[in-house]
């Protein structure tokens, strides 16, 4: 079963808002056996609304539409849709104005007549009713397609796909199943691993993809398989996975998404009842912004000094002035003094410190750009290693981060 996801909006163009909801909307398509084989953003113009419409019904089963259904006259995307099924004749729903009625009534707000155009569909749809807003999404069965149009606003967007499109698709169609599992490796480079796995994935199942989805510092390596009998293709998938496993076990860190390795991390840190804090320079708070973003993060983290300038890391952290003469900013003794300074005065059992130069320019000292030092400290143990990530500035500063915390984590598990 295939799909397209359209998503309307002149803002999605111009960069002015990132296109979140087609991420969303493929996932949970995905989830329900659903293949998302096209992804297209247009401009909220006839034309282009049209011709996006006719190119995807030649090519999917399933057709999904998000935004341009407010009431303002520079949304016309109801409007295009029903003269893309020739259909001229309005319906109003009577449910859909008691609905906004009673949304406008809970924040004090007078129901007007332009909210009437909320309520009016083209007969040809099926009213799918938004709990979570004023615009209610269309539901039309043309030429052996379906197509569902929905708001943009993505929490009513969600709303809709959950409780009325979702249902609907797994009711009307037979689905095959979809099961993907994700190993997050860290610390090697896609192609050396590509090398050692190759006997392997020359010899997978037809029914079974592996992809390698590589990002700073880690890469994932997704098995997909699709078929109509799921315990057998999760046996299957089992089976290519144990088998994957045994090829890289020194390097994975995780299996699916979930099991991040800040995620990891944090569970080792639980597990054994420790805490860690953070000294940063070039990373701007970036290491511990990663680390907060798992949930019950409290419980081992506790906080970060961000000292960007040479004067805060002497306030801050107690860097004596006579390292930062000697050794300039970007230097092993300067990030051993910041991880001396982080786990005394946050007083954690871990710390970590970085300082570098991301670049573009050398600032004044003389590292080459892409130089940064790590110092992790436990207790009264202090290890500090020297990388070159090379160049841009965003690849120095998210490297600097993965690699800072595989090698927290690699500290953990020895300890």
């Amino acid at each position: 079963m295939k799909a397209e996801i359209i998503t309307i909006g002149d803002e999605i163009l111009i960069g002015q808002i990132v296109d979140t909801n087609s991420q969303w909307i493929g996932q949970e398509l995905n989830r329900i056996g659903v293949s998302v084989h096209q992804i297209s953003s247009i401009q909220d113009e006839r034309n282009h609304i049209l011709n996006a419409l006719k190119e995807a019904e030649s090519r999917a089963d399933i057709v999904i539409v998000t935004g341009g259904l407010g009431p303002t006259k520079d949304d016309i995307t109801k409007k295009t849709i029903a003269d893309y099924f020739n259909d001229s004749e309005i319906v109003e729903y009577n449910e859909v104005i008691d609905h906004i009625k009673q949304l406008f009534k809970k924040v004090n707000h007078p129901f007007n007549e332009v909210q009437r155009y909320q309520a009016q569909l083209p007969s040809k749809a099926t009213l799918l009713m938004n709990r979570f807003g004023t615009a209610p999404g269309m539901w039309f069965e043309e030429n052996d397609t379906v197509f569902v149009s929905m708001p943009g606003v993505p929490y009513e967007m969600k709303g809709l796909m959950e409780y009325e499109v979702l249902p609907r698709l797994q009711d009307k169609f037979e689905l095959p199943h979809i099961i993907h599992k994700t190993i997050i490796t860290y610390g090697t480079g896609e192609s050396v691993i590509a090398e050692r796995i190759e006997n392997w994935e020359d010899n997978l199942p037809s029914f079974i993809k592996l992809a390698y989805l590589p990002s700073f510092g880690r890469v994932r390596l997704r098995l997909s398989g699709k078929g109509t009998n799921k315990s057998e293709l999760e046996e299957a998938l089992t089976e290519q996975l144990d088998q994957l496993l045994e090829l890289i076990s020194d390097i994975v860190v995780g299996i699916d998404d979930d099991s991040s390795i800040e995620k990891q991390v944090g569970e080792l840190l639980k597990s054994k009842g420790q805490t860690i804090s953070t000294a940063e320079s070039l990373t701007g708070g970036k290491i511990g912004a990663t680390m907060v973003s798992v949930p019950g993060s409290s419980a081992y983290y506790k906080g970060s000094l961000v000292t960007y300038t040479a004067e805060l890391k002497q306030q801050l952290l107690g860097v004596s002035e006579e390292t930062i003469n000697r050794h300039s900013v970007v230097s092993a003794e300067v990030a051993k003094e910041m991880v001396q300074g982080a786990i005394k005065n946050l007083k954690t059992d871990y710390a970590i410190a970085v300082t570098g130069n991301a670049g573009p320019t050398q600032d004044n000292n003389d590292k080459s750009v892409g130089t940064v030092y790590i110092a992790l400290a436990y207790q009264d143990n202090i290890d500090v290693q020297e990388f070159n990530f090379g160049q841009p500035r965003e690849k120095v500063i998210n490297r600097t981060v993965s690699k800072a915390l595989e090698l927290l984590q690699k500290n953990i598990l020895k300890n």
